[in-house]
């Protein structure tokens, strides 16, 4: 009867500029890569901790260490295996969606199918939004070129400051195709900002993220109640316990791997948001092609797409995810459909 076997890689991204929002700035992000194995077969997952999930390398590595998988095997049933996962510790939401990804990987795999079909999913190329970090006026629109380098029809502008007017000014004077707006919690005044949202609209505003904090959610209720243009939780939002909590004071949700601890709890949260009229962003935090491509196969149930992450980054250590004129085109190769472009020796194993 085959075993799991456990493995983890530490490994740090490096963004192409530095990344900042309304509350902090970076330049690189940890990360954990998970490898499975079983049957001969392994699955790749990721962990990445951006630093508002209060995660960090080492305690990935930690909860890793916690799973003792020897009580399952490659015929047990992967919701049973995710939900023992989850209860080992409170927490520790991007560790678990690391080794949700791999088993997700690791099954479809085994089954020789692509994880859309292995979850029954359409599989169609859909345009992805690509992030324009706060920075100087200037600055903001001179990485619209690089947006457009790469073909993408849609931007994610991150505000959330004084200056947020000229920012938007100097973007538009050379962005003419419809974008969105991330606040970051950067925000204060529903009746302000009402007003500057109402002024985006005239030149294609999609949707507005996380104007406030994220326990603001009465202040939030104001601006969405009066909003023609849907605002959308992210921050105040990770897994599916707080859906009904910011129910009223949202049009709609961002889901992230990261956040939700991993595909199972996402594709839960997605479908519950559509059953009850919510609109979807299928998101991602600052990730490789790994997290990015197993979110990608979600897809095609959102109303807008954010997964722009690996193109962001310096060292993408991952093939297997294509953008054709602004469209992440999704892998048909089994499994989530990535690999290393180089093989990669130096995993450290879980003893069991």
């Amino acid at each position: 009867m085959s075993r799991f076997k456990l493995e983890y890689l530490p490994y740090e991204l490096v963004f192409k500029h530095p990344f900042t929002v309304s509350i902090h700035s970076r330049t690189t992000t940890p990360v954990v890569y998970i490898r499975i194995w079983c049957e001969g077969v392994f699955g790749i997952g990721e962990a990445s901790m951006p630093p508002y999930l209060g995660e960090t390398q080492e305690s990935v590595i930690d909860f890793i260490k916690k799973v003792d998988l020897s009580e399952f095997n490659h015929t047990a049933d992967l919701n049973q295996i995710l939900a023992f996962i989850d209860r080992l510790a409170p927490g520790n939401n991007a560790a678990k969606a690391g080794i949700d990804i791999a088993f997700h990987d690791l099954f479809s795999k085994i089954e020789g199918k692509h994880l859309s079909t292995f979850l029954t999913l359409p599989n169609q190329p859909k345009l992805s939004s690509f992030t324009i970090g706060l920075d100087t006026p200037e600055q903001m629109a001179n990485k619209v070129k690089e947006a457009e380098q790469y073909g993408f029809e849609l931007l994610k502008v991150k505000l959330g400051s004084e200056d947020d007017a000229a920012r938007m000014d100097a973007i538009l004077s050379v962005w003419n195709k419809p974008f969105s707006i991330d606040v970051n919690q950067g925000w204060q005044n529903p009746d302000k900002d009402l007003d500057f949202i109402l002024e985006l609209a005239k030149s294609g505003l999609l949707f507005v993220e996380q104007p406030y904090l994220s326990t603001d959610l009465e202040r939030a209720r104001r601006l969405t109640a009066c909003s023609p243009i849907p605002i959308i939780a992210d921050e105040s939002i990770k897994r599916w316990a707080d859906m009904d909590v910011i129910a009223e004071s949202f049009h709609g949700i961002n889901v992230k791997l990261m956040k939700s601890t991993g595909i199972a709890e996402a594709m839960r949260m997605i479908q519950r948001a559509k059953a009850n009229g919510l609109l979807v962003v299928t998101g991602c935090m600052a990730e490789s092609s790994c997290a990015v491509a197993a979110m990608s196969h979600l897809s095609n149930l959102a109303d807008w797409v954010d997964l722009d992450g690996p193109f962001l980054m310096k060292n993408d250590p991952f093939l297997g995810l294509n953008l054709v004129s602004g469209m992440l085109k999704l892998p048909t190769n089994p499994g989530i459909g990535v690999d290393f472009k180089v093989p990669v020796d130096s995993w450290a194993a879980v003893e069991v």
